[in-house]
């Protein structure tokens, strides 16, 4: 039986803790494939020799601490209030929704899906260009009253005949470049975000079912509240890397790269398989994730 399911709000401290341990494990799976990838290439000479520097014990196996380090405490904070973001925005925009059949994902509502995705990433662009804007203003503020600025000025002047940028104008770019930031980038990212996250949608929807569906399998806990039990590994993984293959030969079709069709399918499928098992297995021990549904 068709059943439609409105995610309402995400609990922030098991979504995160999944999350970040997820992506710790899969930041020490990439540091062992660098570690061996170094190993490989400097036993086959491939490695340039930098003195007494050996790039394996010297880059590669610092890298398998890094990595999962790095990974893990940055996934904390971009999942934490990513959650955050979408529990706030939901009662605004609406929450995703998902048509299952049992424990499989028939359909995702591309405009619920699609709209609140993209309003997430445009508030986090929105925060990436307060950041730089608060960087690249008052550099070029500060480059615009430096005397050596009209030197500068003059002599390239001078010696290409081209106009450079007086002072009062390398302000006026800092403060354009700080708007274009502000206001230009998030907008940017909610469109393409927009127009990325449904385009998904469709394939999944119309494409990627008749070979394969996400499958969810969830556990209500009690009234609205579930908990995301298991995620059976191949169907999922298979449905996903085929909707993210047909994205690539979109835009491979317009980039002239036909090979990112191939790539998404690859780079989705193992990508996905992994989190699925990783999922499966940390759940039961660090606790699973839990949804507000109805």
């Amino acid at each position: 039986m068709l059943d439609i399911k409105e995610i309402k709000s995400v609990k922030l401290t098991p979504f995160t803790k999944m999350s970040a341990s997820i992506y710790g494990v899969l930041g020490l799976i990439a540091a062992v494939a660098m570690l061996i990838a170094l190993t490989i290439m400097q036993a086959a000479g491939f490695m340039p020799q930098l003195g007494q520097f050996n790039v394996v014990t010297g880059l590669g196996i610092p890298l398998i601490i890094l990595f999962p380090i790095g990974a893990f405490f940055s996934t904390i904070v971009i999942s934490f209030f990513s959650a955050m973001l979408y529990n706030a925005l939901v009662p605004k925009l609406g929450g995703i929704k998902l048509e299952l059949e049992d424990k499989e994902v028939v359909k995702i509502p591309v405009i619920s899906y699609a709209l609140i995705l993209s309003a997430i990433g445009a508030v986090w662009a929105f925060i990436a260009g307060l950041v730089l804007a608060a960087v690249i203003s008052p550099m070029f503020s500060l480059i615009s009253t430096l005397p050596e600025a009209a030197n500068i000025t003059a002599n390239f002047t001078n010696a290409t005949g081209a106009a450079m940028p007086t002072g009062v104008e390398f302000g006026a770019i800092g403060i354009i470049m700080s708007l274009a930031l502000i206001v230009g980038l998030p907008i940017m990212v909610f469109v393409f975000g927009f127009i990325w996250t449904a385009l998904f949608a469709i394939f999944y929807n119309y494409i990627a079912t008749r070979v394969a569906k996400i499958q969810l399998e969830f556990n209500q806990i009690t009234g609205n509240l579930h908990e995301l039990k298991h995620i059976p590994v191949i169907p999922t993984a298979l449905a996903v890397a085929i909707a993210y293959a047909l994205l690539g030969l979109v835009f491979g079709i317009l980039s002239k790269n036909y090979g990112e069709f191939i790539t998404n399918f690859v780079q989705y499928f193992i990508e996905t398989a992994l989190i699925a098992l990783l999922y499966n297995y940390l759940a039961p021990k660090i606790g699973s994730i839990k949804l507000d549904m109805e």
